[in-house]
């Protein structure tokens, strides 16, 4: 096996916790994605902070075309 993980970028906490629970349900993950608030450099405000969900896939059977669709459908992306 192989130490795969996955990084989706959100724009807010909202979008973040949508897309956890959507991974949780749509792949049956063994454990929870795990939250991770990312202050945008010399931002201060927290409203400018990204949120992002990281995913371990150490069988790497997760489709990173699906994990781009559901990251976009919360204006996100996943990190390459």
């Amino acid at each position: 096996m192989s130490d795969v993980r996955h990084v989706l970028v959100l724009p807010d906490r909202e979008a973040a916790e949508a897309v956890s629970e959507a991974l949780h349900e749509r792949f049956a993950l063994g454990e929870e994605p795990q939250l991770v608030r990312d202050a945008l450099a010399g931002e201060d405000d927290a409203e400018d902070a990204q949120w992002l969900v990281v995913v371990e896939d150490p069988a790497e059977r997760l489709d990173p075309a699906a994990l781009d669709e559901l990251a976009a459908g919360h204006e996100g992306w996943v990190e390459k």
